[in-house]
């Protein structure tokens, strides 16, 4: 579904009314984007101290029910084929082993996931690839949760990667510094907005640009607004999914998000937020660490080109 005026769901829609669309309008909301980013947990509260409380109620869920519906992620065989058929390249992550393993490195158009529990790694993984893609191949926008980005540590991987040392490590230590764009994001509305302007961006900025985004960690965006009976949650989950894939395939950029891992069945760890977005991310990889020997280990979980259960090790010094 297309980010379209409310109104234009009227006609199919019986609770979308005018005083349902009156009521969105009072808070600023005129389009399904506008619902997206606000906190619908305030819109419904705002709603209770009307006399029509009830039916605003119905409104504002059936908004989620359609976002739901209609912002599925899932590919199918066709659409998976002529994604392979398109002239898109892959990203080098900077550790020669880890793209063999990836047959060239991480897929444009592709949203791939590193998965892991605590210091498994991940962010460390994300250092490295924006370091390689910022200093060699063009933009990164990184989208940190966790005040864990550290301009020091890319300083520390640019001037490793570059060979250089002394003052000529500035030549290449700048250019890739500027080339990462980063954002502080400590909600799952920030995330959206910020999303939204990137596609904006990339419409309108014909020279712009982008190689990679980067969102670390994207389950502790999205953790604290699920559960419960509230659709809202969940609509939200999948309209983050949506706008990464859709920003992926459209600009030909690699996507790589992180989440963490939960007690499954038996207390077997699992990646977090469940089945419905285990269907998001194209590809979807294991990361650990071994901090004794400073190795990284990759494990397929999910690849739409090659089976599961590749792995490789490698270092990031």
């Amino acid at each position: 579904m297309r980010m379209g005026a409310l109104k234009s769901l009227k006609e199919d829609y019986d609770i979308i009314d005018a005083n349902f669309l009156h009521f969105c309008a009072s808070h600023g909301i005129f389009s399904v984007e506008d619902v997206l980013v606000h906190d619908v947990y305030l819109l419904v509260a705002s709603a209770e101290k009307l006399a029509n409380f009830d039916r605003l109620k119905q409104g504002i869920n059936q908004l989620l029910s359609i976002i739901e519906t209609c912002h599925q992620p899932w590919m199918n065989g066709l659409e998976i084929l002529e994604d392979r058929k398109q002239n898109k390249h892959h990203l080098s992550t900077g550790c020669e082993r880890f793209d063999v393993l990836l047959h060239g490195g991480l897929h444009e158009g592709h949203v791939t996931e590193l998965v892991g529990p605590s210091s498994s790694g991940k962010t460390q993984v994300c250092f490295q690839v924006a370091s390689n893609v910022a200093m060699k191949l063009g933009s990164v926008v990184f989208l940190d949760s966790g005040n864990s980005f550290s301009p020091t540590r890319i300083m520390q991987m640019v001037t490793r990667i570059s060979g250089s040392a002394g003052n000529k490590v500035d030549g290449f230590l700048q250019p890739a510094m500027r080339n990462i764009e980063h954002h502080a994001v400590f909600d799952i509305y920030a995330l959206l907005k910020i999303l939204h302007q990137l596609k904006l961006n990339l419409k309108s900025q014909t020279r712009y640009r982008l190689r990679l985004i980067i969102v670390d960690s994207i389950s502790s965006l999205i953790a604290p607004v699920l559960g419960g009976s509230n659709a809202q949650g969940h609509a939200l989950m999948v309209s983050v999914g949506y706008l990464l894939k859709e920003l992926a395939d459209r600009h030909n950029i690699a996507v790589v998000v992180t989440n963490h891992m939960v007690s499954g069945e038996g207390g077997i760890p699992k990646p977090a937020l469940g089945e419905s977005w285990k269907n998001i991310p194209h590809v979807r990889l294991q990361v650990s660490q071994d901090h004794a020997s400073n190795t990284y280990g990759v494990y397929i979980l999910k690849h739409p080109y090659m089976a599961s259960g590749g792995s490789v090790t490698f270092m990031i010094p």
